[in-house]
């Protein structure tokens, strides 16, 4: 399973990010990433969001061989398809978000799942060009659509063209609206910037995971502008659930059955197309 949000203390085990427990990796592992110390809820890499949600054996992954272009030949430290280079590496994937079909308890479903360890889960072209796609086929197919968010937002590398994305996902969304498709969004930590104010903003069922900090632009910005400490659970899902912002926060363990709850109740059976 993914690991990009706590340490590894070489041989001896994984150190939860929040209680500073060291715990086995195979127990972390078996508890889905959750601390049983302090509940955290470490994060996860697409694969193992998917794997979570789809039924084995299911998924069948769309538009893997998209890569990003180098629009701005942005550098900085290091030339932008430098550190698209080394975030494959890293990750396995060619993008931010990993997209395709599969089941969950047998119905059909579109699903996607953000890598935030393939810089820091950015917004750029191929993100949004993989969610506009998976939305239209989804449409196309009579099949709900359920994304995992994990996203700082877009992706500065490719300046306005990543900032466009937000709308060319959320036309999207909308088409996908039109026939009456239930889109389930989950929204894990972090989500925020361009992502959480376009396709992780836009579900018509909004769930969280514990935890998850959630928000447009970060706490240390926000804090710096206003001149003022935040409170301790700022952008925290559970005060977003407080203020009406999302419909429900749910334990990772119980994530996989409070989605087919929303499916089951939303969508008529056999109502998906071949």
């Amino acid at each position: 399973m993914g690991r990009p949000a706590f340490r590894v203390d070489g041989a001896t085990g994984i150190t939860c990010s929040r209680c500073l427990e060291l715990h086995e990796p195979a127990l972390l592992e078996a508890r889905l990433m959750v601390c049983p110390s302090c509940g955290c809820h470490l994060r996860l890499g697409a694969r193992d969001r998917l794997a979570l949600l789809a039924d084995d054996g299911s998924f069948l992954e769309w538009d893997a061989g998209l890569a990003a272009a180098d629009p701005l030949r942005f550098s900085d430290r290091k030339a932008y398809p430098e550190r698209v280079e080394e975030a494959r590496c890293g990750t396995g994937e060619r993008d931010a978000v990993v997209t395709g079909a599969g089941r969950l308890r047998h119905r059909p479903l579109a699903l996607a799942a953000f890598e935030f360890g393939f810089m820091g889960g950015s917004m750029g072209a191929v993100v949004g060009e993989r969610l506009s796609r998976l939305f239209d086929r989804a449409r196309a197919h009579g099949m709900p659509a359920v994304v995992v968010t994990a996203s700082g937002g877009a992706r500065m590398q490719e300046g306005l063209q990543a900032l466009m994305q937000m709308a060319k996902v959320t036309a999207a969304i909308e088409r996908f609206r039109e026939a009456r498709l239930p889109y389930v969004s989950v929204l894990a930590d972090p989500t925020t910037g361009g992502v959480a104010a376009s396709v992780a903003a836009l579900g018509d069922f909004v769930v969280a995971e514990p935890g998850a900090q959630i928000g447009f632009a970060g706490p240390r910005v926000i804090e710096q502008t206003i001149g003022a400490p935040l409170p301790a659970d700022f952008q925290r899902a559970e005060r977003l659930l407080e203020r009406g912002l999302v419909d429900a926060v749910v334990p990772r363990a119980e994530l996989r059955d409070w989605v087919d709850g929303v499916l089951a109740a939303t969508v008529p059976s056999g109502r998906a197309r071949s």
